[in-house]
């Protein structure tokens, strides 16, 4: 059973339990430009470090009701704030280093928060999301925090509010439909109860104090590292290491270094650590399990056999992540299985009108708490967006535009993503983002964007263009450079096709669906600019 926490409560139980246990541990790294050498930092250090911070913020007058916008990768820090902001009832906001300086802007203004700390090399990022930001937060770089140069916000805290369960603790922009990200509420007490129900699956999963480490190279602006994982870790007293990112060169060096039990994994891992050669650190590793996403079925056996552990897929989302596990024997490795329903998390498979739909047809995946309290253990709803929220939970369910499949054994597994969203190595793009951007270059005239798959990343954004008349000498490239230079980098097309009409209905609604022949390769005719996608 979980109970209901503040973070100050959980964390200082947690540090009581198990003060001189090692909570975080950054890989060493030389070329990374910083903590070349690695850290351990041990429950106690971290509430050295995050009590000296809540400190500071309390004094420069920030607190309840605030936003902190953080903008520091996947430094200890981000994890040092994010304690420190649930002290003081202040939301944690993570941000996409790799966003433009346009996205930036969005995000600062969207959340309004107070204050926005970043790392010292993406200040410059910063300061030209401000130059085109409606909303203007102070802006303090680690450097200047560690020399206490923090002014005050620009407007007092909520005063004689009670932090609770409740209580506002991250800010999470996810994409959405609608061509803007979304800012999903997470309250501390999900949060914690995210991690309690990841830390009791059990099964394969299992972890144990003061000996289970968990290598995860996810980003900490994502739900997955910075939320799910590290409170099943300050649940068990066991430690997360947080490289910078993902590396298949260094994966198993780094594994055997730290010493890790346990790693988590998005479906882009798996081809790129099978495709290496084997080395000599392969052999060294002690992991004992991994959870993940998007395994291909034709890897997932040949991956365990080589490496000699299970990955165990898991589905979960920032709005719902009581995660569905496929953690118990025998488990179904050759069909996308990512578990079943359990005490705590309801689920139903229905058609487009909300009806459950007969075993063993897809469907699109509901989920609840329970009928009666189906919104217990979830999001607290979009930013700005109480319509959007609603129409979510639409009859008392969750709905997660997921196509799913469930057997009668209650066996669940992935087949595809209802929602127009493309997912490309572990990230959800949407594709109305992508064409919102496009549509804004004078010479197109209507866009579609699909996601079309790619033996590496899983799937890839192909935009199909209609250019306006008289228009013909603009280039694909030419529209690949619009759009890298205003979005996030994974974003932009990876491939690029002009079409002659791009089809719509009466009610100018595109078409995707009668873009191409059923025989028809979208690629045909395409640009492909993969390889310039990079950071």
């Amino acid at each position: 059973m979980t109970m209901e926490f503040t973070y100050r409560e959980f964390f200082s139980a947690a540090v009581e339990k198990y003060s001189n246990a090692p909570l975080i541990c950054i890989p060493a790294h030389e070329d990374r430009g910083y903590l070349e050498g690695g850290l351990t930092l041990s429950y106690q250090d971290m509430f050295d470090q995050v009590s000296a911070l809540t400190q500071q913020l309390a004094m420069a007058g920030f607190g309840h009701g605030h936003r902190i916008a953080a903008l520091l990768g996947n430094r200890p820090e981000m994890m040092v704030l994010k304690l420190a902001c649930g002290q003081l009832g202040i939301s944690w906001v993570p941000v996409n280093p790799d966003y433009r300086p346009a996205e930036i802007a969005y995000v600062l203004e969207d959340s309004s928060c107070a204050l926005v700390i970043v790392a010292d090399e993406m200040i410059a990022l910063v300061r030209s999301g401000l130059e085109i930001s409606k909303h203007q937060p102070r802006c303090v770089t680690l450097a200047e925090l560690a020399h206490k140069k923090l002014q005050a916000p620009t407007r007092p805290p909520l005063l004689k509010r009670q932090i609770t369960a409740e209580t506002e603790a991250s800010l999470i922009y996810t994409s959405g439909t609608t061509g803007r990200p979304k800012g999903c509420i997470l309250s501390q007490g999900y949060e914690i109860e995210m991690g309690q129900w990841y830390a009791n699956l059990g099964g394969l999963i299992h972890f144990s104090a003061r000996h289970t480490r968990v290598y995860c190279p996810l980003p900490l602006f994502h739900v997955n590292a910075a939320i799910l994982l590290f409170f099943a870790v300050m649940t068990t007293g066991s430690c997360q290491i947080i490289p910078e990112r993902f590396s298949a060169r260094r994966w198993w060096q780094e594994i055997v270094e730290t010493k890790a039990t346990a790693a988590h994994y998005l479906g882009v891992i798996i081809p790129a650590l099978m495709n290496r050669d084997k080395d000599n650190w392969e052999d060294q590793h002690s992991i004992e399990w991994a959870v993940g996403a998007g395994v291909e079925p034709t890897l997932h056996e040949a991956f365990e056999a080589r490496f000699e552990f299970p990955l165990i897929e898991v589905w979960g989302m920032t709005e719902m992540c009581r995660v569905l596990a496929d953690c118990h024997e025998p488990r179904s490795i050759h069909k996308r299985a990512i578990g079943r329903p359990q005490f705590g998390l309801d689920v139903k498979v229905v058609d487009e009108q909300g009806r459950e739909v007969p075993r063993g047809e897809p469907g699109e995946l509901t989920v609840r708490h329970s009928e009666q309290v189906p919104r217990k253990g979830a999001f607290s709803g979009y930013l700005n967006l109480p319509e959007e929220t609603e129409t979510a939970w639409r009859t008392g369910w969750f709905h997660t535009g997921d196509t799913v499949v469930m057997d009668d054994s209650d066996l669940i597994c992935f087949m595809d993503r209802k929602k127009n969203i493309i997912r490309r190595s572990g990230e959800n793009i949407a594709a109305a983002e992508v064409e919102a951007c496009l549509q804004e270059h004078e010479d197109v005239e209507r866009v579609a964007v699909i996601a079309v798959p790619d033996e590496m990343r899983d799937e890839e954004v192909l935009a199909c263009i209609q250019l306006r008349a008289g228009a013909n000498k603009v280039s694909e490239e030419t529209l690949f450079k619009w759009a890298f230079e205003r979005l996030t980098y994974y974003k932009a097309p990876g491939w690029i096709t002009f079409l002659e009409e791009v089809p719509v209905t009466g009610t100018q609604k595109i078409q995707k669906h009668t873009m191409f022949k059923p025989e028809e390769d979208p690629l045909a005719h395409a640009c492909d600019f993969r390889a310039l996608k990079k950071r």
